[in-house]
């Protein structure tokens, strides 16, 4: 398939790709999309930035225009991947098809949500959460729904929306299709995909584990305190929107302030901003009016911008597959990109594991190990030897602490023939008789004198203070 006007598909939707301007399909395009036109179940990898979205939007829009009573369902990790694929959704579904649609995503207002469901919506795109809060309001009826999607469905797993999924399906009847596609393919996913899949067709495009052929990676390993100004000479040197991922929220704020303050064009995006908030970020990140900008993985999946040129990786992620994820946000589309990545000491650990992910025959080097087991060993040597001092008695030390206490050690540190053996350099010590002063004033006893003068005093049985009145 060179084109999509070879593809068996109703002639309204043939039109709308082409006013879309899509014309050349990708692999994992060209691979999915006939076998989903028969109806099969798929179960697709790719690597991020191939063009899943349309893969299943496409078959998903050509089956709802022949069953004019078909529902199709597509389930996303985050809001910003609703907004995106409902974005292609409304690409294709132009007046001509006309079927009605609705985005459920939290952050926005309900009553808006609630108004597109009665307006009979066959096109559901939305977040387990949302998805679930209007099944259980009763607002969502999934009774007719034929087709699934469930999309970046490693994402949504490691999110911890196994059991909102589970739920989701509950309410979906037995006889439909379902397309799941995944950047990863870990045993969590084979497990759903055996239970709710109906023999899929196993559809892979690229190495799961590996980046992207045309993205640049480079490192570059800096002391923690120097890494804001090595940012910004990373941002000078380099043109183009910028994409910078971080480990937290208020390290995202925080550098956003600092990088205002030094005259740069910068946003920051992270989970506790308003979806308002979000859209508008994200739009001016992609319109141009903030060149730079901060992100959590809250972004690390789903955001398609064709602009950003550059990823940097200011801290690592939590987990290796993300830093995946992280570098596909450049280089979509058989476009080129790069991505820098800042390490510091405390990052080597992390790092030899995402080395180990991209290239599994990658060994990390144990030079450091065995360098602190021979110090290590060093030392216990050195602690171990035995100690003797001038006129005293030998003692073996354990470990950095001895078992006797001080002034046992000083006791024999000091013994000596009317001589001070002692740890001073001090000439005026040297050859001096020990003065035993300090040891009679210890002995001396002080006692106080009592005062005998009201030893014999006995008080009375009844007494009474005076009272003296103030005169008016």
């Amino acid at each position: 398939m060179n084109n999509f006007n070879e593809l068996l598909i109703e002639n309204k939707l043939k039109k709308s790709i082409q006013f879309a301007n899509f014309k050349t399909p990708t692999p994992i395009q060209y691979k999915s999309i006939p076998i989903s036109l028969e109806g099969k179940d798929i179960l697709g990898t790719a690597q991020t930035g191939t063009g899943k979205t349309l893969a299943f939007t496409i078959p998903m829009i050509n089956k709802l225009i022949k069953d004019k009573q078909a529902m199709a369902l597509i389930v996303c990790p985050t809001r910003e991947l609703a907004t995106q694929v409902m974005q292609t959704v409304l690409k294709l579904n132009v007046r001509e098809i006309g079927i009605g649609n609705a985005l459920l995503i939290g952050g926005e207002s309900m009553q808006k949500q609630l108004r597109k469901l009665n307006n009979r919506a066959r096109i559901i795109v939305g977040t387990p959460g949302r998805i679930n809060d209007h099944l259980k309001r009763k607002s969502l009826n999934l009774s007719k729904v034929s087709y699934l999607v469930l999309d970046e469905t490693d994402r949504m797993l490691d999110m911890g929306f196994t059991p909102q999924i589970e739920l989701i399906l509950k309410f979906i009847p037995k006889e439909h299709q379902t397309l799941l596609f995944s950047a990863t393919l870990p045993d969590n996913i084979l497990k759903i995909s055996q239970k709710y899949l109906n023999n899929p067709e196993r559809v892979s495009v690229g190495s799961l584990s590996t980046p992207i052929s045309k993205i640049k990676q480079e490192t570059f390993e800096v002391n923690q305190d120097k890494k804001y100004h090595e940012l910004i000479n990373q941002l000078v040197e380099r043109s183009g929107s910028i994409l910078v991922f971080v480990k937290t929220k208020h390290s995202a704020d925080k550098i956003v302030k600092r990088l205002k303050y030094d005259g740069h064009l910068a946003d920051a995006i992270h989970g506790n901003l308003r979806q308002s908030k979000r859209d508008r970020v994200i739009s001016g990140f992609r319109n141009g009016k903030s060149r730079i900008l901060i992100a959590t993985d809250v972004a690390a999946r789903g955001l398609d911008i064709p602009l950003i040129q550059h990823v940097i990786n200011y801290d690592l992620p939590q987990v290796p597959e993300d830093y995946i994820h992280r570098i596909g946000r450049t280089g979509r589309a058989g476009k080129e990109g790069s991505a820098l990545t800042f390490l510091t000491t405390n990052d080597r650990s992390m790092w030899n594991s995402i080395n180990r992910l991209i290239n599994p025959n990658f060994k990390s080097s144990n030079n450091s190990q065995k360098r602190k087991f021979k110090e290590n060993k060093k030392d216990k040597k050195h602690f171990e030897s035995k100690r003797k001092f001038k006129g005293g008695k030998k003692i073996k030390l354990k470990g950095k602490k001895s078992s006797f206490k001080r002034d046992e050690k000083r006791k024999v540190a000091f013994k000596g023939k009317g001589r001070i053996f002692g740890y001073t350099n001090n000439p005026k010590f040297f050859n001096k008789k020990t003065d035993n002063t300090n040891e009679d004033l210890n002995k001396k006893k002080f006692s106080f004198k009592k005062n005998k003068k009201f030893k014999n005093r006995k008080r009375p049985k009844h007494f009474s203070f005076n009272r003296f009145k103030k005169k008016r």
